[in-house]
């Protein structure tokens, strides 16, 4: 071996000699007869090196993974000896190697005998057991190798093809016929053995007993002899959580329900007697999360037994089966209210399985309904925060709090669907009696109370919020609990959590405020003052930003006594904030987009006639023009780049901030009813300088771009007259990137306004194709990946312009570029469907072949387009399928041939009986089609159904190719 390039397996080495070390597996890898070596390196133990030994193993692996087959008769017995010998040495080895030498070298095991089982090597599991026989360290590589084997046939996250899919399941159904009830006997001779003097070799048994538990046969496991072993374990310390495993795995295994019912019943009833169901005298609660998973697996099986037998219409079998399911609720109340949230979650499955059965039950009894009470104040109190929860920094354990609420929840929509009468009581109960005292409430109290208001909302699922309309007692009782939480003053509580459960949950049943609205002015008061947007916490003042955009939004009609108000009292939240006086803003810039956009809603929703409208506009947008006009002066003489940089960026932030406001405007109140053009189109000519500014051309390009789209939508053909220098700006030295954002701004305008840009389009076409050729022809790494996808989307970019060009009837604006540079368009086309394997742009080339064929391929079409027809674009309809790259099981592909068909089917619509000649007579047996499969295909083509010639092409071009 090569025992330099060996000196890089050290994780210490230099990223030289590692890299030598990659270099020499990779060549190892391919060497014929290198793994021989590795194989005597390990069977004579050369080396002492741990980095080595797994290095041989791994080149040991990949021989028996990838290029087994290719081996003699004797050197696949060589690798048998080579395992076997190491095996042996590990017996009389004075150390035991490192666990992940040992994981390797079993993982070698488990796929030698994946491929030799069934065939050379029938006897593996006998020969790997007179090696080890009960030598400590050979039981667990013997374990290891049990473990390793199954996740070779059943893991379910790796992936096996359908022929790995029938070994395995043959190999399954011959260990079971030939070895499984030996290697069960081996795990009981090892437990037994090793249960008081070697927990680890123990606890690694348990583990194979639950893994292979799945697919034997359940009676070699579920016995008195094992059982009562198991449940021996279960008092032992150190044994007990890998105990409760193999026990939750034995009773989850799939089987007859009623047998599933006996087998869970005596297991319960041992355990009960051995006390294990006292669960409040037990302080392990690593053990406890094991134990409350092995309850819940007991009570889903119950639940699955009782479903089956309801199924079956064996009703008094079910009747036992739902007795044994009631026993069980006591055990699982104490588990889901148990402090430790792991052991809570661990039953939760059980709770909502309960539950469900209660909902199918025609009536409850009054210990069902106590059930039902008692999971309803157990939720209540596990959705509350402890001490411990850090909220202004959000770690792990906050993570999987949150995450533990979810399911929680979920427990309580359940509820709801059982009682939601009782769900009510219960919230309105606790919320009532904890906002009477809120002052002197600890925050998660009061945060839980109006959170579990705030839930009901979903809990109680009605249409379009309508909670206080319909069913009286349900819409007065959340009436009840909406004026409390508004007239509480539980607002001024001092801690984020509560604060913000009051925004989300006043948010939630806006509808409340438009059948009391005299509410109003002191929730906007919250909103507006230091318990939301001027909040101490930048994560109450974002959230609240976004909340309150909302709560305008939805209350908009009720909102007209209070907006000249508003719009003061947010007057320096909407301050755009400078790079450079250091001063930091309440708001981000993300947050006051919703403050803007708020704005703009209560202006142009006001019942203000126009011209108030106007001034109350121009007043919110006047500082922003003045700003940028400054702003701008000042990026042309920066010197510095993070300067530039941070001018730039405040530049876009006011292009962006005037573009939300244009939100507001809907087609019942329009930039124009509003008297708002003007001041529109003084921010155009305001912001318009900044694309022809040469400093951060990117960042500025594209807020511009942005604000021409919207205005595009709002102010309609008076933003033509921008147009046609804006464009001539953003096409000066442009990447691939910066044409393909300026494509769909020159689509929107020729979709919307159509003949009235035609002048203009005419104008630009090949300004703008020439820098769209130059582009893509400029020369790229060949392996470059991102300047390859650069160009395809800029191709995409390009035909989907062409597309819209004849799309909307213009097709007189390629016409008019002179004969030459019309050619050249096509051609651009042809090589679109034909030469790129893009299905997307070929798909679009076809469309645009299609309508070109409709509008010129008549008898008065343009000179010389019928021989463009024939010549290019029948050959394309039928070279672009033939493709090796065109791959007809793609559905993107699939839908390029379907338009394909449309081209065709258009020219013969347009063409007539002289195509169909051409095809029979000259095309067609160009390709060497065979005359009668020309007939055929002719005789499709001609079908008035265009769907019949559709399916027939794709059938014609699968039979065409190899």
């Amino acid at each position: 071996m090569d025992e330099q390039a060996l000196l890089g397996l050290n994780p210490n080495a230099d990223s030289d000699f590692r890299q030598r070390a990659l270099a020499y597996f990779e060549q190892l890898k391919i060497s014929p007869d290198a793994w021989q070596v590795c194989a005597e390196a390990l069977a004579q133990r050369t080396y002492s090196d741990d980095h080595i030994k797994f290095f041989c193993f791994q080149v040991l692996e990949h021989q028996v993974k990838y290029k087994y087959s290719e081996l003699t008769t004797v050197q696949q017995q060589l690798i048998r000896e080579t395992l076997i010998s190491w095996l042996q040495a590990q017996m009389l080895n004075p150390q035991p190697e490192k666990t992940f030498i040992r994981n390797k070298a079993a993982q070698v095991f488990a796929l030698l005998f994946v491929t030799e089982y069934l065939t050379r090597w029938p006897k593996f599991f006998f020969d790997v057991l007179s090696v080890v026989d009960l030598n400590p360290r050979g039981v667990d590589l013997y374990l290891r190798i049990l473990m390793a084997v199954d996740s070779e046939l059943v893991d379910r996250d790796v992936v096996h093809t359908s022929e790995e899919a029938r070994r395995n399941t043959l190999i399954k159904d011959t260990m079971r016929e030939q070895c499984i009830p030996n290697l069960v006997e081996s795990w009981y001779q090892i437990l037994q053995n090793y249960q008081y003097t070697n927990s680890e070799v123990t606890c690694q048994c348990l583990e194979v007993v639950g893994a292979y538990v799945s697919w034997i046969d359940l009676s070699l496991i579920a016995n008195d002899r094992f059982i009562n072993m198991l449940l021996g374990h279960m008092s032992i310390e150190v044994l007990r959580e890998e105990a409760c495993d193999c026990l939750f795995e034995i009773v989850n295994k799939g089987m007859d329900p009623v047998d599933k019912m006996k087998l869970v019943e005596s297991l319960c009833q041992v355990l009960q007697s051995a006390g294990f169901f006292s669960i409040d005298q037990e302080e392990d609660v690593d053990f406890l999360a094991r134990f409350s998973k092995l309850v819940n697996g007991m009570g889903q099986s119950l639940i699955v037994s009782w479903t089956k037998l309801i199924k079956n219409g064996d009703i008094k079998n079910a009747q036992e089966a739902l007795q044994a399911i009631e026993t069980k609720v006591a055990l699982m109340l104490q588990l889901l209210i148990h402090e430790d949230d792991d052991i809570s979650s661990n039953i939760i499955g059980f709770c909502y399985d309960y539950l469900h059965i209660l909902k199918q039950l025609p009536v409850l009894s009054d210990q069902q309904k106590a059930n039902v009470e008692a999971i309803m104040l157990a939720v209540m109190k596990k959705l509350t925060y402890d001490e411990e929860y850090n909220f202004e920094n959000e770690g792990e354990d906050e993570a999987m709090f949150v995450e533990y609420r979810k399911q929680l929840k979920l427990l309580l929509d359940r509820l709801a669907q059982v009682s939601p009468e009782l769900l009510l009581a219960s919230v309105r109960r606790v919320f009532s009696s904890t906002l009477q005292n809120w002052q002197t409430t600890r925050f998660m109290e009061v945060e839980v109370a109006i959170r579990l208001l705030y839930m009901l909302a979903e809990a109680l699922p009605v249409s379009h919020g309508a909670h206080f309309s319909g069913d009286v007692s349900k819409a007065s009782a959340l009436q009840d609990m909406m004026r409390t939480l508004v007239t509480s003053g539980v607002s001024s509580y001092q801690h984020t959590s509560v604060t913000l459960e009051f925004f989300e949950t006043v948010v939630r049943y806006e509808k409340f405020f438009t059948v009391e609205p005299q509410h109003i002015p002191c929730v906007l008061m919250a909103f507006l003052d230091h318990r939301g947007l001027r909040h101490s916490s930048a994560k109450v003042r974002s959230r609240t930003a976004y909340l309150f955009s909302r709560f305008v939004k939805s209350l908009n009609k009720q909102m007209n006594p209070f907006i000249e108000d508003i719009l003061n009292r947010i007057q320096d939240l909407l301050e755009l904030s400078p790079p450079e006086n250091g001063y930091q803003s309440l708001l981000s810039s993300d947050d006051q987009l919703f403050i803007y956009e708020t704005a703009g809603v209560l202006i142009v929703n006001s019942e203000y006639p126009a011209e108030r409208k106007q001034a109350l506009m121009r007043n919110l947008l006047t500082p922003l023009m003045e700003k940028f006009k400054i702003l701008l002066e000042k990026l042309m003489l920066a010197q510095d780049e993070e300067r530039q940089a941070s001018l730039a960026d405040c530049l876009n932030h006011a292009v962006g901030f005037a573009s939300r406001t244009s939100k507001a405007f809907s087609n019942k109140q329009t930039v124009k009813q509003c008297g708002c053009s003007e001041v529109y189109l003084d921010c155009l000519q305001t912001f318009l300088p900044a694309l022809s500014c040469p400093l951060q051309k990117d960042i500025l390009r594209s807020g511009v771009r942005t604000f021409l789209h919207r205005m595009i939508i709002c102010l309609e053909e008076e933003v033509l007259p921008f147009i046609p220098s804006a464009s001539e700006h953003m096409l000066k030295d442009c990447e691939a990137k910066d044409l393909q954002e300026f494509i769909p701004l020159i689509n929107q305008i020729t979709a919307k306004f159509k003949i009235q840009v035609s002048p203009f389009l005419q104008q630009m076409f090949m300004p703008l194709l020439h820098a769209i050729f130059e582009v893509l022809l400029r020369p790229a790494e060949e392996n470059d990946q991102s300047a390859a996808l650069e160009k395809q989307m800029l191709r995409r970019s390009y035909f989907a312009f062409l597309q819209t060009v004849t799309g909307s009837g213009m097709s007189e604006v390629i016409a008019n570029q002179g004969a030459e540079n019309v050619e050249r368009v096509l051609v651009t086309v042809i090589q679109g469907a034909v030469e790129y394997p893009d299905p997307i742009a070929q798909k679009t080339c076809f469309i645009i072949l299609s309508k070109l064929v409709e509008l010129w391929g008549g008898k008065d079409g343009p000179v010389g387009f019928a021989d463009f027809v024939y010549k290019h674009i029948v050959p394309a309809c039928f070279l672009a399928p033939l493709k090796q790259t065109f791959d007809l099981a793609d559905a993107q592909t699939v839908l390029a041939l379907s338009e394909c068909a449309v081209t065709l089917k258009t020219i013969h619509l347009k063409r007539g009986p002289e195509c169909v000649q051409y095809l029979q007579q000259e095309y067609l047996p160009s390709l060497q089609v065979a005359p009668e499969i020309i007939q055929e295909f002719c005789q499709a083509l001609q079908q008035p159904d265009a769907k019949v010639f559709k399916n027939y092409l794709k059938v014609f071009f699968q039979r065409a190719k190899p």
